[in-house]
This record gives C-alpha cells, structure tokens and sequence, in this order.
C-alpha cells in the first residue's frame, strides 16, 4: 500500500467540504428563516392583543355616563356619545399595526358588552333609585363590563412549517388561528 502525501489528501476531500458546506448552509438558513417566522408570528400577536386592550380602555372610557360630565365631546380621543360596539370595532381597526389592516378582511373584531360578579343590576335589568326614576337596563353603565375579541389567521411564509388548510372559529380564513380577548370593567 502507498502512503499518500498530505497534498494527495487534501486533494481527494474537495468535494467532502462542499457537501458539508451545504448541510451547514441549509441548518442555519431554516433555523434563520425559522426564527424570522416566529418573530412575526410574535409580533402579531403582541399586535392584537395590544389593539384589544387599547379598545377596551377607549370603551371604558366613553360608557354610557360620559354625556353626564360633557367629556364626551369628540376631543382629546373621546366619542361623541357613548360608545357602540361599531365605534369600538371601528376604534380597534384603526390601532391595528399596517401589517395587519392590510389584510383586514382576514380580520374578526367583535365588541361587546357583559357582566361579571359585582356587576351593577341595571347592566341587565331596569332599578330604580330613591326619587323613583327608573335606568336601565344600560350595558354601557359604569360596573358592567366591555369586552373586545380579536382573531387573525396567520400563515407562516417558511415552506418547512405545516400550512394549516382548515378554518377554525373565530378566524374567517385557514392559517393558525391567533385570538386575543380583553375585558375591563365600563369606569365613566
């Protein structure tokens, strides 16, 4: 057997480092593309979410008392009236991140208004005080609460990733389903 030189060997393993190269290439560009992918995913979420909560402390604010005080005058990021849940919805869509409205058929906003325990009874039924004038039921009332829901469907762009074919309630398109609830307690 004849011993190789050491530039014979270097010669014969040219094309071991390309094919190594590639498998290095390929791990660190899915783990990069993977991780630019989750990024995004995050940042949508974070989006919503922060859309939700921002709509439910603008509702909170403009409740079904706010007229009594006149700071419902349109100034100063204030309604008009007290808010409807198509003022809300409204409000919601325009805090939305530009990544998002683009696509703002995919979309699902729903406001609404609850109760929770301690809830006032005129969020549900008619009282009445001690002059005998009767309010309610007023869901907008200072008490009940103002509930806002948020669903995105988010398809991820890295072709390694399952691509989610089914639509899931409360999205309006398939893609993994991202829901963000918040809810606060109507304060004015």
């Amino acid at each position: 057997m004849i011993a190789q030189t050491p530039a014979q060997k270097r010669k014969s393993q040219h094309g071991a480092t390309l094919v190594e190269y590639a498998f290095v290439a390929l791990f660190v560009l899915s783990l990069m593309f993977g991780i630019s992918g989750f990024g995004h995913f995050l940042y949508i979420y974070h989006a919503i979410s922060n859309s939700a909560k921002e709509g439910t402390r603008w509702a909170s604010v403009n409740g079904a008392t706010c007229n009594q005080d006149l700071t419902c005058n349109g100034t100063n990021g204030m309604n008009n009236d007290p808010a409807s849940t198509t003022d809300i919805e409204a409000y919601v869509r325009a805090r939305l991140p530009a990544s998002v409205v683009s696509s703002s058929s995919l979309t699902y906003i729903h406001a609404s208004f609850g109760t929770q325990t301690g809830s006032p009874d005129v969020c549900t039924k008619a009282v009445t005080d001690t002059t005998g004038a009767s309010y309610g039921p007023e869901a907008k009332y200072p008490g009940c609460t103002v509930i806002v829901t948020i669903s995105y469907p988010y398809n991820f762009s890295f072709p390694l990733l399952p691509t989610m074919t089914t639509t899931t309630a409360p999205c309006l398109q398939p893609g993994w389903c991202i829901t963000t609830t918040s809810e606060q307690v109507i304060s004015h």
